[in-house]
């Protein structure tokens, strides 16, 4: 049985993001984000009910402030008590999971869509997803950009700003770009 490009994306393979279950699945993204977007000045507990409606799982007393932007929304995982704040953007074709009361500033991008290194490869227009997991009690900096692939471990800081191309330890704190551990381990200077 020959896989759709959906299939092919959710599981991480090679697809081309223009066929037509994707293309539905985005112009739905598009219409619950203009309505997500507009609940700027509603409570969060209620705009908590439009948040589960979309994402696949949100936990109790999560918090997304509008505005917000994502491509499908369905691979999505927030924990309890999880605040993103203004402005965030989280490419989610593949899972993107984020645990219990981690804390996200302004601006911050989230990325798990990923493209093939070999120009002929992009050339043909296919491209790939690596999941993305944000660990529980982690606080990401403003500004910060989380690249394809990245693991970010239990209560780990990330530097307002920051790159982070690699995983990062629990509890660990990095900073920079690309972000770099500072401050855990003997000897090593902070900068």
């Amino acid at each position: 049985m020959t896989k759709t490009e959906k299939q092919k994306m959710l599981a991480g393979e090679l697809y081309r993001p223009g066929g037509p279950e994707l293309a539905a699945d985005e112009a739905a993204n598009k219409v619950w984000l203009t309505r997500y977007n507009a609940t700027g000045a509603l409570p969060a507990s209620e705009r908590h009910g439009l948040l589960s409606e979309h994402f696949r799982h949100v936990g109790q007393g999560a918090v997304v402030r509008p505005p917000f932007f994502c491509d499908y929304g369905y691979n999505i995982s927030l924990g309890d008590g999880v605040f993103l704040n203004f402005n965030c953007v989280i490419l989610d074709i593949v899972a993107v999971t984020i645990g219990d009361r981690t804390q996200i500033g302004p601006a911050v991008q989230i990325y798990a869509a990923d493209h093939p290194r070999d120009a002929a490869t992009r050339r043909d227009g296919l491209e790939f997803g690596r999941p993305v997991k944000i660990g529980s009690d982690v606080w990401i900096g403003g500004g910060a950009i989380i690249v394809p692939g990245v693991t970010i471990g239990d209560g780990a800081v990330i530097g307002a700003g920051s790159v982070v191309t690699r995983d990062v330890p629990a509890g660990a704190t990095v900073v920079g770009n690309p972000a770099r551990r500072i401050g855990n381990d003997p000897g090593q200077t902070q900068g």
